[in-house]
C-alpha cells in the first residue's frame, strides 16, 4: 500500500487571522463618515395636506475616511474577501491595475497587513498620484498604454506569484450588501431621526459599479421606496449600455471625470438594480464642483461635482411635484488632488470648456428651484 499523503497549510491560518483583525481594528478606528446635511434656499420648504415640510439634501463625507476617499470602503472589501478566499497569504504580492483612488486605498492596507503592493498604470500618470500610493509603502509599474494595464497585471500576478484584486471584476461581489462594511446601511442608519428617514432617492456615479450595485441590492433586501440613480460622464458606456441593454458596448475615449466612468461596461456593474441613469456633460460636472466647494467652504473632486448635478436636477423634479422626501448623494474625495485639473483656468481653457452655460443652470436653479436642464 502506498504511503498516505498529507499537505498541511494549517500555518496560513494564524497569519491570515491577524490580517482581518488588523483590518477590522482599523475599521473599528476610522469609525463612519459623516453625513452632511445640505442647505437649500426657502422654496425647498413648504407646508402640504399631510404635514410636509419640503425637500432635505445630504452628502454621505467619504473624503474623511483615512486614505480619503470612497475607495477605502471598496478597499477594505477587496483585501477582507481576498484574504478570506485564501488569495492572499503572508508576503502575497498584491497586484491592482489602477492610478487612482482604489490603488492609493489599497496600497494602504497592503501596508497595513505587511504585504508588497503593484499598482499598473500608465507612463503618464501624474507624480501627484504616484506619491500618494508610495507614500504607503506601494510600488508603481509603468505601461504605455491605457489597454495594457489589465493585461500587465495578470503577467505581473504569474511572475510574482502574487494575486491580482482587480477591483474592477470583484467590486460588487467583494462587498457583504446585507451588510458588513456596507455605505447603504451606514445611510440609513444616520438618517434614522432625521424628517425623512427613508429618502426618495440615492445618487452615485459608477467607476467599478460595486457602489451602485451594493445599494441598488440593499434597497431590494430592506424593501425601501427610495430609487437608485446613477449619474454617468461623457465618454463613458454605462449610460448607452443601460439604454440599449447592450453590455458589449465599449468606447475608444476616456472619461475625464476621475473616479467614475468607463469606456466599457466593467462586471461589477449590475444594470438591473439601477432605477434611473442619468448622462451629465463634463461642462456641467466642473462648474457643479466649483459651486459646492464654494457652498461647503472646502474643495471636493469632480464626481461629487457629477454627483449634485444629478442630485440638484432630482430635487427640483420634487419640488415641482411637491413630493416631500430627502435625497443623498456621495462627496467622494477631496478637491485638493485636483488642482492640476478641475481647479486650473489653464486645464479648464484646455478642455475647451466654457462652464457659463452649466453655471446659468445652477444659479437658477439655487434661486428658485428650477432646472433648467
Amino acid at each position: 500500500m502506498k504511503p498516505t499523503r498529507v499537505v498541511d497549510r494549517r500555518a496560513d491560518r494564524a497569519w491570515v487571522q491577524n490580517a482581518v483583525r488588523l483590518i477590522e481594528a482599523d475599521a473599528r478606528r476610522s469609525a463612519d463618515t459623516h453625513l452632511l446635511r445640505v442647505p437649500l434656499p426657502e422654496w425647498s420648504r413648504w407646508q402640504g395636506p399631510n404635514g410636509e415640510t419640503g425637500v432635505d439634501l445630504y452628502l454621505k463625507d467619504e473624503s474623511t475616511h483615512p486614505t480619503g476617499s470612497l475607495k477605502h470602503r471598496l478597499a477594505r472589501s477587496l483585501f477582507l474577501y481576498a484574504l478570506c478566499n485564501g488569495w492572499v497569504t503572508e508576503g502575497t504580492p498584491v497586484i491592482e491595475a489602477s492610478s487612482g483612488s482604489t490603488a492609493v486605498s489599497e496600497a494602504y492596507f497592503a501596508e497595513l497587513i505587511g504585504v508588497p503592493f503593484i499598482a499598473v498604470m500608465t507612463s503618464s500618470t501624474s507624480p501627484a498620484k504616484t506619491a500618494l500610493i508610495e507614500r504607503h509603502g506601494g510600488r508603481c509599474h509603468f505601461v504605455e498604454h491605457p489597454s495594457e494595464v489589465y493585461a500587465e497585471a495578470l503577467r505581473l500576478e504569474k511572475e510574482l506569484g502574487g494575486h491580482f484584486i482587480d477591483q474592477f471584476t470583484m467590486a460588487e461581489r467583494a462587498t457583504d450588501w446585507r451588510g458588513n462594511n456596507n455605505i447603504a446601511k451606514s445611510i440609513f442608519a444616520q438618517l434614522a431621526e432625521e424628517a425623512h428617514p427613508i429618502p426618495t432617492w440615492i445618487v452615485v456615479g459608477a467607476g467599478t459599479g460595486g457602489t451602485s450595485a451594493t445599494l441598488g441590492r440593499y434597497l431590494r433586501y430592506q424593501r425601501h421606496d427610495t430609487w437608485l440613480a446613477v449619474v454617468d460622464p461623457e465618454n463613458s458606456v454605462f449610460l448607452p449600455a443601460y439604454e440599449a441593454a447592450d453590455g458589449s458596448l465599449t468606447s475608444d475615449t476616456g472619461s475625464r471625470i476621475e473616479g467614475i466612468g468607463r469606456p466599457r461596461v466593467e462586471p461589477s456593474f449590475v444594470s438591473q438594480v439601477v432605477d434611473r441613469m442619468i448622462g451629465v456633460p463634463d461642462e456641467a460636472s466642473i462648474a457643479t464642483t466649483h459651486r459646492v466647494s464654494d457652498m461647503l467652504g472646502r474643495r471636493v473632486g469632480g464626481s461629487t461635482g457629477t454627483n449634485m448635478w444629478g442630485a440638484f436636477g432630482l430635487v427640483a423634479e420634487m419640488v415641482a411635484e411637491r413630493r416631500a422626501g430627502s435625497v443623498v448623494t456621495l462627496l467622494c474625495d477631496p478637491g485638493d488632488r485636483y488642482s492640476n485639473t478641475y481647479f486650473d483656468e489653464s486645464w479648464i481653457a484646455a478642455q475647451s470648456f466654457d462652464l457659463d452655460a452649466a453655471n446659468a443652470v445652477l444659479d437658477e436653479f439655487l434661486a428658485t428651484g428650477r432646472w433648467a436642464a
